[in-house]
């Protein structure tokens, strides 16, 4: 005798993709903002540039 199960599933393949890594909970979270790291870097980046080496008007109201 075998020792699988002693039924086959035939829904198997169709609720196969469940599984994947790809729709782990990590994962899903992971990729919630793909974007947002680059954008707030960009965005630090710009504030150090503008307030650190961007040249301010001479005498004047800001």
């Amino acid at each position: 005798m075998s020792s699988g199960p002693l039924y086959r599933d035939p829904w198997a393949k169709r609720e196969a993709w469940r599984k994947s890594p790809i729709f782990a909970n990590k994962a899903m979270f992971r990729n919630i903002f793909p974007g947002f790291a680059w954008g707030v870097g960009a965005f630090a980046a710009y504030v150090i540039y503008d307030d650190f080496i961007a040249k301010k008007p001479a005498g004047g109201h800001h």
